[in-house]
């Protein structure tokens, strides 16, 4: 008997599929995605059509050597069936590898085109997607649900297929070899469906619990291992209460385990007897039915056998449609994510920003966040998202024009919340604006394409990010190729050769989860270090010099002074020589521009930005 299929099916959980419907147009979607692979999906079905119809040449063939070259003393007809079954198990063996060449192929193709395509896609999508999404949802998408897409075309396709050419021929062969014990042997069907359902059902729920568990586990090692979790419950944390909460889940999932193999066991256990019992039934009817002579020994052996094939994909077939339903549902949240929409995208006429001069112009800007019916896709966002007003409620920037020339340095302050880091956006097409517009060279940014904008822009943050790679691939980021000298030129002009000198391995240290072994003054180095290698015409910092002590800032100045020469510079500080220094002062309060102008010019104004001075200057001394 067949097993496996049933004991699939009570893997299957039921009610996640419950009252489900496809998406309209989601089956036609399935196959177009998979048209690369139709002909070997062909091959896989055929395939499996011949293995179910190999399964029934054993009986048969027992059914002739018993009836007929036995009764004959046929030696060489009795040799010739006894190669034929050897020949039928070897083309069985070969059929099956086959087969899980032919799965193989299809499903990690399909992996490999689903991931390729949602990454590309994702990636792709605007800044607002990322604010607003659950980054282990998604991660989940590209692995779990990719996975379940890939099964409903390999594994749930080919175990259907199989049931049902299995189901048919076999029934088509116990009709034709005895329609009496055939019918007999179907009324113990319901002894199978019965507890499939009862004991699935539980299954399912115990298994759904035992997921939940396996979730909340490996969020909680997520963020206790991770550096700054595993230094939040060093200093505040108590490693024992860790360990027992823990403890305690990994114990319910132990449970689980046990129980769902318990569960398993008296299934299959059940199983066996119900198979023992319908087999004793055959041989028994038959049993008399051979003695008064109106059916062969042969037959009777042959009907033995194949009893057995029919009960596993008969109580497969029972649940086909969560099983499909179920593998169709990851098709469904993967393309979900493939459908969300990007607003920022490059117009069909977009033109490339050759040779970039830095000219840079806010022509009455005004911009509001995008909602989230705008910006992402709902199942991604936590509970908190969506209990959350919307972001994109109220403008940020309102009617705000600045003409910013080639080489200029231009410092921009304000109060928290004015909207000078989003105004900085704005430039690299981070965002689009609401009304207005932006533009680099006389171009407007959204047309030109996103690529040669960014190409040309080099970014700063307050918290620059690093990848948990060496120096030099952090640095290489920038500019695949550029040489270690280059390399080097970079970082001593941003005064960070000499930490990096002094690492384990130098260059080829690697510098931990989000640069986490370098201090903040040194990832802000690092940073600026990939920003001059980048060698981009305009140069945004933003609070680039926030983490940095009085000697270092000193020293990171005089590179950026350096850096900085013959290129268009944003500067969002609060440091005050980064303000005192710059050409022109902008100042922003409630998203509007209020003041510009050079220091001295706007301390004489005695207006916003001599407040925000005197405020800061108190909070250095």
């Amino acid at each position: 008997m067949n097993y496996g299929s049933a004991y699939r099916m009570m893997r299957v959980d039921a009610s996640a599929v419950q009252g489900a419907t496809l998406t309209p147009g989601l089956v036609g979607r399935v196959w177009r995605f998979a048209r690369p692979y139709r002909g070997r999906v062909a091959a896989f079905v055929v395939l499996v059509v011949v293995q179910a119809l190999a399964g029934l040449v054993p009986p048969l063939v027992i059914k002739q050597i018993i009836d007929h070259a036995v009764p004959a003393g046929d030696r060489t007809q009795v040799s010739w069936l006894a190669g034929a079954m050897v020949a039928t198990a070897l083309a069985s063996g070969g059929l099956a590898l086959g087969e899980r060449w032919l799965s193989a192929t299809i499903g990690e193709g399909l992996i490999f085109d689903l991931r390729s395509a949602l990454f590309d896609h994702v990636q792709r999508q605007p800044l607002a997607f990322f604010t607003r999404t659950q980054t282990g949802a998604l991660v989940s998408r590209l692995n779990n649900d990719v996975i379940g897409a890939q099964r409903a075309v390999t594994a749930t396709l080919g175990t259907v297929v199989s049931d049902v050419v299995t189901l048919a021929t076999t029934l088509t062969a116990m009709v034709v070899l005895e329609w009496r014990l055939t019918g007999l042997s179907l009324l113990l069907l319901p002894l199978f469906m019965v507890p499939a359902k009862r004991v699935g059902r539980r299954l399912a729920g115990i298994t759904r619990e035992g997921f939940d568990l396996n979730a909340a586990m490996n969020a909680t090692m997520t963020e206790r291992f991770g550096v700054s979790g595993a230094l939040l419950v060093k200093l505040f944390g108590d490693h024992d209460r860790e360990a027992r909460a823990f403890s305690d889940r990994a114990g319910r999932v132990r449970d689980i385990g046990v129980q769902s193999a318990m569960f398993s066991r008296t299934f299959i256990t059940a199983l066996s007897m119900v198979a023992a019992v319908g087999t004793a039934v055959i041989y028994l009817v038959g049993g008399h039915l051979v003695i008064s002579g109106t059916m062969s020994t042969g037959t009777l052996v042959a009907l033995g056998v194949l009893v057995a094939q029919i009960y596993g994909p008969l109580t497969s077939l029972t649940n086909a449609r969560v099983d499909l339903m179920t593998a169709f549902v990851s098709f469904d949240r993967v393309f979900e994510v493939l459908d969300a929409p990007n607003p920022i995208t490059d117009a069909p006429d977009a033109a490339a920003l050759d040779h970039p001069r830095g000219l840079i112009e806010f022509d009455h800007v005004t911009f509001s966040y995008p909602s989230g019916a705008e910006s992402s896709v709902t199942s991604l966002e936590s509970s908190a998202q969506l209990a959350a007003p919307d972001e994109g409620a109220g403008p940020v920037l309102t009617d705000v024009s600045l003409l910013i020339e080639p080489g200029e340095m231009v410092a921009v302050v304000g109060p928290s919340g004015a909207g000078k880091t989003t105004l900085s956006q704005l430039i690299p097409r981070l965002y689009d604006v609401s009304g207005g517009a932006v533009r680099v060279d006389g171009h407007d940014v959204r047309h030109l394409t996103q690529r040669s904008l960014r190409a040309a822009i080099g970014v700063v943050s307050q918290d620059p990010h690093l990848f948990h790679e060496s120096v030099a691939d952090n640095l290489r980021y920038a500019r695949p190729d550029a040489t270690d000298a280059e390399l080097e030129e970079a970082a001593r002009a941003a005064r960070i050769h000499d930490v990096i000198a002094g690492l384990p391995d130098g260059y080829r240290t690697v510098v931990g989860e989000r640069g986490y072994r370098l201090s903040g003054g040194e990832k802000q180095r690092l940073a600026i270090a990939r920003m001059i290698l980048k060698d981009p015409a305009i140069v945004i910092l933003d609070e680039a010099t926030s983490n940095l002590d009085s000697e270092n800032e000193a020293a990171v100045q005089e590179a950026l002074a350096h850096a900085l020469s013959g290129r268009t510079s944003l500067v969002i500080a609060h440091r005050l020589s980064t303000i005192v220094d710059a050409d022109r002062i902008v100042v922003l309060d409630r998203g509007r521009l209020v003041e510009q102008g050079r220091h001295p010019d706007l301390m004489a104004a005695n207006g916003l930005y001599a407040d925000l001075y005197r405020t800061l200057l108190r909070s250095q001394t």
